[in-house]
């Protein structure tokens, strides 16, 4: 970001979004030409082949001028906006003229709607004479409607897939309002319409993969959907299904995702980053009532806000304390969907009161723990009133099991899946993998952790669970035993032995397996690697990440056990040659040694611990003695003078 040497105006320019990222593209702006924002206020998103993020505004003012339209591709460095003092904004009048022409398709078809709410804009829009040249590149004029295009998702993305369709054939729309989702191999995203009006045409259906540029539909005036009837009606029976959530709830009702694909430690989460408010320009409509919710998938990183559980089931437009409507991103308005959340009952976090994913899925999770109180509650009633006998029989009766809604269906697999799919069996052809298991003893590192997670919580704000002192002890193993943290080119005949440890740690996520790496976890203490983990787990899931945090690991941990497995075989994260699992921490009796007793039986806290290796590198005794460290390591449990217990 630099100052104009002549004004106090401010370039908003294009950050470097990773080592290997040399351009991005303006998905959509947030702020139109005229409107005031604050420091560090949502500007535009922007995506790349890497990561789709927002770009804030470096300075509190006026956007006086925007110089990349949505859809442009620019390189790092490159200007896309100027922000300026509001004196400033009336002198600009030449610059921002690119801007209104946006505004001009929705005065003239949403007759019936609300007028915009920022009036100076649509003043603006008003006296500008070249308003008839539409200046969005997603879509462009074709006779009587706009077409739809596929917008470049990414510089190496040359082609999309339509998974579903949010509207049909004759159904109104709003300028921004999403009309259809596409999946690609790097992001899943929603294509808006350029335009005000009615979907006079829709040319590809769900399913069918398209190259960018391609004509999705044909937005225009309704009174022109007459002369479409006839190929557009086959596209609107297509459309009858995409009210059904069957997509979403596949995602997240599926089991683990292949064996890497397990969640992480205990603190447990989205996808795209929230967007920023957009001058009120077009309501938002609410999103239609549920039959039957999705299940939710609380997440322990979500932060309550002050608002009260939501138990509605359609969420209509929220509204600032000022009276004016607050906009909604597209991506929360699917999550609210999803998880019933009524949005009005929200209270937003976000820049001017903005709903965040994070207050949505708040919100989910206390509607969830309040649904299950009111469940527990009347339990005791028929209990005291049947006889003791049949009383137990009522009370194991009560929890009752959902069924999946994907029971007796079929779907395609999302992009994401089959990309997975296709590195994992990849991963399995390339290393000759081998699994080996040991059984550890984690008692000691359990006494430590009750003593010291009340405290360490409250001064560094993470969870101290297992993870983080098994991640130490790894790392340290791996300092003894570098094979494990090498990689093999077989084709050079060369064995590459890095310097550091950077640590790759597997989260769940909504969307699918991600790793994002613990850079230099080697010079990390079991504080520091805890913060990193809650850090890099809660911003991977809510799609914060950059590339350079998913990439550049030479070793990887799985932490299957959070959700009770005992024991799995990783795969391994080419071209890595190991990755450890962890499975569920069980109290077990087992035979320990005591220096009076001899050989005794005692309650220990045990969890397995599976390498797998790629034995072109590893041989089978290397694996073990690195195991065999790491349990000696972990059972000693000398980790007590870091919390000084």
């Amino acid at each position: 970001m630099k100052e104009s040497q002549d004004t106090m105006s401010t370039d908003v320019t294009l950050p470097a979004l990773g080592e290997s990222v040399t351009e991005g593209t303006v998905t959509r702006w947030l702020k139109q030409v005229g409107d005031t924002v604050a420091a560090d206020e949502p500007l535009l998103e922007v995506s790349t082949d890497k990561v789709d993020t927002e770009i804030p505004s470096p300075a509190a003012g006026v956007l006086l001028e925007i110089r990349a339209q949505e859809d442009d591709s620019v390189e790092v460095g490159a200007v896309l906006a100027v922000i300026g003092e509001e004196s400033e904004a009336g002198g600009g009048g030449d610059a921002p003229a690119e801007e209104p022409p946006s505004q001009e398709p929705a005065q003239a078809e949403a007759s019936t709607e609300p007028e915009p709410a920022n009036a100076a804009d649509a003043e603006i829009a008003q006296d500008d004479p070249p308003a008839p040249t539409p200046e969005r590149t997603a879509g462009s004029a074709s006779g009587s409607g706009t077409e739809v295009t596929l917008p470049a998702l990414g510089e190496s993305v040359t082609e999309g897939t339509v998974s579903r369709w949010l509207k049909k054939v004759g159904d109104s729309v709003e300028t921004d309002e999403p009309l259809l989702e596409v999946s690609t191999d790097k992001v899943d995203t929603e294509i808006p319409s350029p335009t005000a009006g009615t979907v006079l045409e829709i040319r590809v259906q769900e399913d069918e993969t398209v190259e960018v540029g391609a004509v999705l539909a044909v937005v225009g005036d309704a009174s022109a959907s007459t002369g479409s009837d006839d190929g557009g009606a086959p596209a609107g029976e297509a459309e009858q299904p995409h009210g059904d959530d069957a997509t979403m709830a596949g995602t997240q009702d599926e089991p683990q995702a292949p064996a890497t694909a397990t969640v992480t430690d205990g603190t447990d989460v989205e996808q795209q980053p929230d967007a920023g408010d957009e001058g009120g320009q077009a309501p938002i409509p609410a999103p239609e009532p549920r039959s039957a919710p999705a299940q939710p998938a609380a997440r322990e990183d979500a932060q309550p806000e002050q608002h009260g559980p939501s138990s509605a089931r359609t969420s209509p437009t929220p509204v600032a304390a000022d009276g004016d409507a607050v906009y909604v991103t597209p991506l929360v308005r699917k999550l609210a969907k999803e998880h019933d959340v009524d949005l009005a009952s929200v209270q937003g976090t976000g820049v001017g009161g903005r709903i965040r994913k994070q207050d949505v899925l708040a919100a989910a999770e206390e509607a969830e723990a309040a649904a299950e109180a009111a469940k527990a509650a009347p339990a005791p009633a028929p209990a005291a009133a049947a006889t003791p006998s049949p009383a137990p029989a009522s009370a194991g009766a009560a929890p009752s099991v959902e069924p999946s809604t994907l029971r007796g269906t079929t779907e395609k697999m999302s992009r994401l899946r089959k990309t997975i799919a296709k590195r994992m069996v990849e991963s399995q052809q390339v290393s000759a993998t081998l699994t080996a298991t040991v059984e550890v003893d984690l008692t000691a590192i359990s006494r430590i952790r009750a003593k010291a997670k009340d405290s360490f919580k409250a001064r560094e704000g993470a969870s101290l669970s297992y993870l983080p002192f098994i991640a130490k002890a790894t790392v340290e193993a791996l300092k003894v035993y570098p094979k494990l943290n090498a990689t093999i080119d077989t084709e050079a005949g060369e064995v590459t032995f890095p310097a550091s440890e950077h640590l790759g740690i597997a989260v769940d996520t909504e969307k699918g397996l991600l790793v994002p790496v613990i850079k230099d976890a080697g010079d990390l203490n079991i504080g520091g690697i805890a913060k990193k983990i809650a850090d890099l787990a809660s911003r991977t899931r809510q799609n914060k990440v950059t590339p350079d945090e998913l990439s550049g690991g030479t070793f990887t941990i799985t932490n299957y056990g959070s959700a009770g497995t005992l024991m799995d075989t990783p795969i391994i994260n080419q071209p890595q040659v190991g990755i450890l699992g962890t499975g569920a921490l069980v109290k077990r009796p087992v035979v320990i040694r005591d220096a009076n007793l001899g050989e005794v039986i005692a309650v220990r806290d045990m969890m397995y611990l599976s390498l797998s290796y790629d034995h072109r590198l590893v041989d089978g005794a290397d694996a073990a003695r690195f195991l065999s460290t790491l349990k000696q390591r972990l059972e000693e449990g000398d980790f007590g003078g870091e919390f000084g217990v």
